[in-house]
């Protein structure tokens, strides 16, 4: 029998953010709070140009930028 995360056409990684997600909003207000700051990521990046390292920068932020880019052409 399959999983039913699997049946529902999810990853692994994503059934567990999800249920993460719901236990985190089923707390009490301040653990609740604590909980959703360590829920949060700021994951960066940077681009590598012959050997070197280019300056690192928010993933969210640089998907959101080239979404507004999108947009206006």
């Amino acid at each position: 029998m399959t999983a039913a995360w699997k049946a529902a056409g999810l990853t692994y990684n994503r059934y567990l953010a999800i249920a993460a997600r719901t236990v985190r909003r089923s707390l009490k207000d301040t653990p609740r709070l604590n909980s959703e700051r360590r829920g949060q990521m700021d994951l960066r990046f940077a681009k590598w140009e012959n050997g070197k390292q280019g300056e690192a920068q928010s993933l969210a932020k640089a998907n959101n930028e080239a979404i507004a880019e999108a947009a206006e052409k």
